[in-house]
């Protein structure tokens, strides 16, 4: 069944225009409570990042879970990962994210996790389609949903976070700028780092609700790159939105992607003694990581591109480590979702652990010349038209066995994304740039 609604994450898109409404919100929040709820697990909890309209969706969402009949427990402001873990251990039917990860503050979101904290599964969010098609019919009033406000949530997550690394781990010594990005991590990160030792200045820790992602973060690294080297930090950490993604900078502000960081991650869980003989990513993971992960034994399983493809990946191969470059890493040793903070704490004990920086630990691995660039589009995307895939084979027939092009429509904006890989820089840009026009020429917005 081709679904309406979801995409790869959830529902999202911009606010105010459907179904990123406050009317529609109300409905899926009584269609998932429908849905989710069964005997012994009545209560849902919901959580959001810091834009604007996640007062109007919080309360939305409240409003239709109560009409179903169900509970809920409200954490306000907090990471994507930690409203997975706070699903878990409040023993939840459901937890709902309000967030639109790192788009700017007119986007937003509503993403799932299950009661063990994962995505959601494709038959369940049908499930939740075929019930958004019908009226909504609240329960007696005997037995509408109750709501609670968990205070105490972020103390419980930022224990959480310190846990997935041995407990004599010490950031003593250690100086650390962290750039929350205006967002869900803004009372968290901070804290996580200082209780451990180490001295950290601060970046976007001030939301307004319109400022989230905004010159900042993840995505957006330059001001982190700059405070670390004014300020001799020893490394730098980034998150975006919701903080499910992280990118890292080392000491001289060059930046450590998604790939990188993996790749540091994979290496020292070899070292420790884990057990496993291959690492996810996606159709989008550098070549190089490929080729520096075949040098440790191991192999690497490319996924679509999308963080519940990498899980469905590891869980069907048995697997505890995947990501993607944007810096969504999923160590599923520590957790059960993608988390900048767990995966920043991965890093910091690997780099513990050997005595090494940040800068020489990145060393094992040599990326490949990426070019992405994102192309608007309107309307139905069609990448099988004749002109786009003439000039796919002529770049492929150009590049040979040494490298790589992939077009693919985001499952998150309305873009489609245009990567070329290879051996030389200037050649993969130039291509890069002249595919993306042959993609804007045929998809004009």
């Amino acid at each position: 069944m081709e679904k309406s609604y979801f995409g790869t994450d959830g529902i999202r898109g911009r606010v105010g225009e459907h179904p990123i409404t406050a009317e529609f919100v109300l409905k899926l929040g009584w269609a998932v409570g429908r849905v989710l709820q069964t005997k012994g697990f009545n209560k849902v909890v919901v959580g959001k990042d810091t834009r604007i309209s996640g007062y109007m969706f919080e309360s939305a969402l409240e409003a239709g879970l109560s009409a179903a009949g169900v509970n809920i427990a409200l954490l306000g402001p907090m990471p994507t990962p930690g409203i997975a873990y706070l699903t878990r251990t409040l023993h939840a039917c459901a937890g709902i994210v309000v967030s639109a990860s790192h788009n700017p503050y007119y986007d937003n979101g509503i993403k799932f996790f299950s009661r063990d904290g994962q995505k959601l599964p494709d038959v369940v969010e049908e499930r939740i389609e075929e019930l958004l098609a019908q009226p909504l019919e609240t329960v007696e009033p005997d037995t509408l949903g109750k709501a609670e406000r968990i205070v105490d949530a972020a103390g419980r997550y930022i224990e959480f976070c310190k846990s997935t690394v041995p407990t004599y781990t010490s950031l003593a010594g250690i100086k650390l700028v962290v750039d929350c990005a205006h967002g869900a991590t803004y009372h968290i990160a901070p804290s996580v780092f200082e209780e451990m030792g180490a001295t950290v200045i601060p970046l976007g820790i001030a939301p307004d609700g319109l400022n989230i992602n905004l010159d900042c973060g993840s995505t957006k690294p330059a001001a982190l790159c700059a405070t670390v080297k004014e300020q001799s930090a020893d490394l730098g950490i980034a998150f975006d939105g919701d903080g499910d993604r992280v990118i890292m900078v080392d000491h001289r502000g060059e930046v450590l992607d998604g790939d990188e960081l993996l790749f540091i991650i994979a290496r020292d869980r070899l070292r420790i003694g884990a057990r496993f003989n291959a690492v996810v990513g996606t159709l989008m993971t550098n070549l190089g990581l490929e080729v520096a992960l075949r040098a440790l034994g191991l192999e690497l399983r490319r996924a679509r591109v999308g963080d519940r493809y990498v899980m469905e990946c590891l869980l069907a191969e048995n697997l505890i480590l995947g990501g993607e470059s944007s810096g969504h890493i999923i160590c599923l040793d520590r957790t059960t979702t993608g988390d900048g903070i767990i995966s920043a704490l991965q890093v910091l004990s690997a780099m513990l652990r050997s005595g090494k920086s940040l800068h020489d630990l990145k060393a094992g691995m040599s990326k490949c010349p990426q070019t992405l660039i994102n192309v608007s589009v309107a309307g139905r995307v069609d990448l099988q038209r004749t002109s786009i895939q003439e000039a796919v084979q002529v770049v492929e027939r150009q590049l040979g066995d040494n490298g790589r092009v992939l077009l693919r429509a985001s499952g998150t904006e309305p873009m489609v994304r245009v990567m070329v890989e290879g051996m030389d820089a200037g050649t993969v840009e130039r291509h890069a740039r002249e595919l993306a026009g042959v993609v804007r020429d045929a998809l004009s917005v």
